[in-house]
């Protein structure tokens, strides 16, 4: 993750449109609501193939009943959410997990920046994206913090948005691939209360008041579908007219004097530590990619930060670990996919919101304590053989 100097600490990113209960419910001040993932049956149409896990509209149900997870440390403050299991590296299926508010919808930070990557991969294998592509920084396209140099290609770029949490860098990718093949990544998965259609400097510039179009529509939290393109494009459109500069500017005001928190919760992109999860173990063992481009994905996610924080790590138990965090203004998340070397497949996913602390990086030697705790517990307990 890449930070820079400025008094809120929250430039790496993050709303969504929930399917796993069936009325409307409130996760902080966020309205989730069902909706039915683009090209699946609708409610009261049959559909060819039953899938237990998921609903009569294609998005995926709530997590499985699994044991809770470890006490997470008593310094971790706010609202938690941790879901870490072992899977079926062929089927998918989970064979043991432990679990905390795994169905609650927390902000992704800069931890989304891994769908991009997935959905640029995907149009380097449909020849919809050259990697010899060279791309320059201008006033449209910069977002906060560092940036790279002009000239970068689609190789270098993936690599500073993985490894640098480069902001820059995501959004020129972002927009190149296209937001709605960013969406898509959830979309075919069902992942219905996730949300990754919106660049970073979108989203801090609807934050902070400056997009027309998010401030003249109530529909944004609600909208999916083409809807929801449509609102995502303009409130794009909008960020683009902007300076990164006067955004920043923008941002420290509202952080020290304006801070709305429903506002905030408005304009992430979210997902709960189960759908993520999901997301996280197809992206490695079932990505749908050629072999060139998956060797391009597991190389640069191995350049994310996770594993050198790992207990297994340092017990030279590890083969593999693709990882991808962020942090942002009282938010802090951490995912991971791993192989041991006796041949284990696990993922893990930990998000925190409402921090008491505004910086909350010092929270990762304490979000790391409880992922491997959480990793003990699941490599302790029994397989669970997975359904037929």
């Amino acid at each position: 993750m890449r930070g820079f100097p400025v008094r809120a600490a929250w430039w790496l990113p993050a709303v969504l449109l929930g399917c796993a209960q069936p009325a409307p419910q409130r996760e902080g001040h966020v309205t989730l609501q069902r909706q039915s993932v683009p090209g699946q049956a609708r409610p009261g149409q049959p559909q060819a193939i039953s899938d237990p896990l998921r609903d009569d509209r294609g998005c995926l149900k709530a997590a499985p009943a699994v044991p809770t997870a470890p006490p997470p440390p008593h310094h971790l403050s706010g609202q938690l959410g941790l879901w870490v299991a072992e899977v079926d590296p062929v089927t998918l299926s989970v064979r043991r997990a432990v679990a905390t508010n795994p169905d609650r919808v927390f902000p992704l930070a800069s931890m989304y920046k891994q769908a991009v990557l997935w959905a640029l991969l995907r149009g380097v294998d449909s020849g919809a994206v050259s990697p010899a592509e060279r791309f320059k920084v201008t006033r449209q396209n910069q977002s906060l913090g560092s940036y790279p140099f002009d000239g970068s290609d689609v190789r270098t770029l993936s690599e500073r948005m993985i490894r640098n949490s480069d902001n820059t860098a995501t959004d020129i990718l972002h927009r190149r691939v296209g937001l709605n093949a960013v969406q898509d990544v959830a979309d075919r998965l069902g992942l219905c209360r996730t949300r990754l259609i919106l660049p970073t400097k979108a989203w801090w510039v609807a934050q902070t008041g400056l997009s027309a179009t998010f401030n003249g529509t109530s529909r944004w939290t609600g909208a999916h579908g083409d809807e929801q393109r449509r609102i995502a494009a303009l409130i794009d459109q909008d960020a683009q007219r902007y300076r990164a500069d006067y955004v920043q500017r923008k941002l420290n005001d509202h952080f020290d004097h304006r801070r709305d928190d429903a506002v905030d919760a408005q304009v992430y992109n979210l997902s709960t530590p189960y759908e993520f999860g999901t997301l996280v173990a197809q992206e490695f063992l079932r990505p749908d990619l050629s072999e060139t481009s998956r060797r391009w994905q597991r190389e640069v996610m191995a350049l994310g930060f996770g594993k050198s924080a790992l207990t297994l790590t340092h017990q030279n138990r590890v083969r593999y670990v693709g990882a991808k965090g962020g942090n942002g203004w009282q938010l802090l998340t951490y995912s991971g996919y791993l192989e041991t070397t006796d041949g284990r497949h696990l993922v893990y996913v930990f998000m925190q919101r409402g921090a008491d602390q505004t910086y909350t990086m010092p929270n990762t030697r304490r979000a790391f304590a409880w992922i491997n705790a959480a990793l003990r517990a699941v490599l302790a307990r029994p397989v669970t053989a997975p359904p037929p």
